[in-house]
């Protein structure tokens, strides 16, 4: 019996040691090849910037499904984790701080605004996990505006705000305009563009001869557009997102001033936004990536391949049309999972290769990053001027 029992006791200890021998001679890619790659997200899915975050939230989702449809990233499932926001910056810093320190993720995509955006950055930069915002002002990855140091640990995918502008006043200066006045919303995205309003202006022989401000949650703008008719300019900007670019537009009209060309902030990408102007958003102008128009770029245009398929896979899965917002997301969390297909989910090292990737197509650009260019876009090449003709976005010079 003892025999026996010896006989089989060192059969079992065989066992344990092949299979511990074969675990030990196993790759680790084949080891770990059900464990998933987990990208966090951030977006203002509901509250005051829904328009924004909720078209972020579904593009992420819906890439997560195609990638992991097609075997994930190397073998490896793609999870995401996104937390609503709801525009607040104290949600958003919770937010950040879970991800990274209790949900340990490989890199965050977001946030939707540019204000918790800079609010949540020293947290990325802290813990030195990548974060790609989709959110537009320049001041997200610059740290320092006359060297042109990058925030090391910071990416964004929207064109800055000075590039929107450089659009606009290029537009302007092709038609004579050379008179303007300027509105702008009081947040962190109308305080940045307005400043890029006002610096750029002299670069371009245009001078700002009325300078009004307004809350994000005002509802009549008519004040503000009465003072600005009294300077007789030759056109007017508004640099806001969300209804009160609706507002704007509204007055405007009722005041009899659509006679004088209005201008939006790249911020306008919405055809929703033209639906709830009722027909006050005729004519205006707006500098947008090629993504919200990718029916009207020629077959030759090099984003009109990966725009087209993304606009039609959106409207197939949520039955209604992309917006530029949503193409933030998609830049954004593509340019990750390239990250990860590259070097896995190791943060130094994404963030190492997102800041050396070049020649990315995306939907707002080709992307061609460096250590002192954390956007990689280029005015050229990441806008076409669009202007409202019978209730479409139609391009123009």
């Amino acid at each position: 019996m003892k025999k026996r029992w010896g006989v089989e006791k060192a059969a079992a200890l065989l066992a344990v040691s092949v299979a511990w021998i074969a675990f030990v001679l196993t790759p680790a890619a084949e080891v770990c090849a059900a464990q998933p790659y987990k990208v966090g997200a951030v977006f203002s899915v509901s509250g005051r910037a829904s328009f924004l975050g909720d078209p972020e939230k579904k593009t992420v989702l819906m890439l997560q499904e195609q990638i992991n449809k097609q075997g994930g990233i190397n073998g490896h499932p793609l999870e995401v984790v996104i937390y609503d926001d709801e525009g607040d910056s104290t949600k958003c810093a919770l937010a950040v701080r879970k991800l990274i320190m209790q949900d340990k993720v490989c890199a965050i995509v977001g946030p939707s605004l540019s204000g918790l955006s800079l609010a949540v950055l020293p947290e990325a930069q802290k813990h030195k996990v990548p974060m790609v915002s989709c959110a537009a002002s320049y001041k997200i990855v610059t740290k320092n505006p006359e060297t042109g140091e990058q925030w090391k640990w910071i990416f964004k995918t929207p064109q800055s705000d000075s590039m929107a502008v450089e659009a606009i006043y290029t537009h302007m200066k092709k038609h004579g305009i050379s008179k303007i006045a300027i509105l702008s919303v009081t947040t962190g995205f109308g305080a940045s563009g307005r400043g890029e309003l006002l610096r750029l202006a002299p670069k371009y022989g245009i001078t700002v001869v009325a300078d009004e401000k307004y809350g994000p949650k005002d509802t009549d703008m008519t004040a503000q557009l009465t003072k600005i008719k009294g300077h007789a300019p030759q056109a007017i900007v508004n640099w806001s997102i969300g209804p009160t670019q609706v507002v704007v537009l509204r007055n405007w009209k009722a005041l009899g001033m659509n006679n004088i060309p209005m201008y939006q902030s790249h911020g306008f990408g919405s055809g929703e936004n033209i639906k709830l102007a009722a027909g006050a958003a005729e004519g205006v102008y707006c500098p947008l990536g090629a993504c919200v128009v990718a029916d009207a770029l020629p077959a030759d245009h090099p984003q009109k391949k990966v725009a087209t398929a993304y606009a039609a896979a959106y409207k197939a899965k949520y039955g209604t049309p992309i917006s530029t917002f949503g193409g933030h997301a998609w830049d954004a969390f593509s340019l990750v999972v390239k990250a990860l297909d590259a070097v896995g989910c190791d943060c130094t090292r994404i963030r190492d290769t997102l800041e050396n990737i070049k020649g990315f197509v995306g939907q707002h650009g080709v992307f061609n990053f460096s250590p002192k260019d954390h956007n990689g876009l280029t005015m050229k090449d990441a806008f076409q001027m669009m202007v409202v003709k019978n209730g479409c976005w139609k391009v123009t010079q």
